[in-house]
């Protein structure tokens, strides 16, 4: 399975310019080398602050752009990881070994990915197959069932 893990943000993340601390960043850089050497990793990066993105709202056919920053920073992605493992238990272990990234207390969210497969009682093989195919052809991606 495929699990996202969600680095929330703080207010002290959603610093511009704020640089990190080398200690975390060491930290950091460590257990990033222990996923990887367990195979676990397809996907990894920090998000820069909210005052550098920007929303798009929906509303009908109407479309607003909002520009960052955002508040309510603890609803904001710092950062993810896309990992393959055998079950949530397992993410909830490597997460739990994760150096803390805040000062402050924190979140770190895990979500299973959907897969083709989740919509076979809507999907016929053939559909889900030509999907997953495609998918595989975009640049630098692995998907596995």
């Amino acid at each position: 399975m495929r699990v996202m893990i969600i680095l929330k943000s703080t207010p002290e993340s959603e610093k511009e310019g704020a640089p990190p601390d080398p200690q975390f960043l060491d930290d950091m850089g460590k257990y990033n080398e222990e996923l990887i050497k367990a195979g676990i990793v397809l996907a990894m990066d920090g998000l820069h602050p909210s005052s550098k993105g920007a929303r798009v709202k929906f509303s009908g056919k109407d479309r607003t752009v909002i520009d960052g920053p955002f508040t309510e920073a603890k609803e904001l992605v710092a950062g993810f990881w896309i990992w393959k493992v055998n079950s949530l238990e397992e993410a909830i272990e490597w997460v739990k070994r994760c150096p803390h990234p805040h000062d402050t207390d924190s979140e770190i969210e895990i979500r299973q990915i959907g897969e083709m497969e989740d919509f076979a009682p809507i999907l016929t093989e053939e559909e889900i197959q030509h999907k997953i195919a495609k998918r595989a052809e975009l640049p630098n991606q692995t998907f596995d069932k």
